[in-house]
């Protein structure tokens, strides 16, 4: 992973990441974070990925075989995964999705689907997979750890 993984809009950007962050907000969220999502933080923590599109082998609410995410969350800050106002628990409780973990991005749909760190097979201290939540709240695995959701993101079709 490298820092052109981000665009220079610093649009879902927040402070930088340090350790008493990254403490704090697992603290706050009751589980252990992918070091591969902390990696990529301490690079830029969040923003808007140059590749945003993941093809999926099931239809979305929004195309046939992908869905597009719009910003990678961070820690600290308005956008942070962890903020009071607008964090993943006040995400989950807003928009009824399922308690399988942490929201990590925001989507084109404004809430009505959203891609999830899911923790419900590993627990709170293991590897989790990542999941899409469209419209139905059902979630569905699109990548069994965070490195490999990156690494299937691509340029979303025209």
């Amino acid at each position: 992973m490298s820092e052109s993984f981000f665009e220079e809009d610093p649009y879902y950007t927040g402070p930088p990441l340090t350790d008493g962050m990254v403490r704090a907000a697992e603290a706050h969220l009751g589980l252990r974070l992918p070091r591969t999502y902390l990696a990529l933080l301490a690079q830029r923590n969040g923003g808007t990925p140059r590749r945003r599109c993941l093809r999926t082998p099931f239809p979305t609410s929004w195309a046939p075989d992908h869905f597009e995410i719009r910003g990678l969350r961070g820690l600290g800050g308005p956008w942070g995964i962890d903020s009071e106002d607008l964090g993943s628990r006040y995400l989950v409780g807003e928009w009824g999705y399922p308690d399988i973990g942490v929201v990590i991005c925001d989507t084109p749909s404004g809430g009505h689907d959203t891609v999830m760190l899911d923790y419900s097979e590993c627990g709170p201290t293991g590897e989790p997979a990542v999941a899409y939540v469209d419209e139905d709240r059902v979630p569905r695995r699109v990548a069994a750890t965070f490195e490999r959701f990156v690494a299937a993101l691509e340029d979303c079709p025209d």
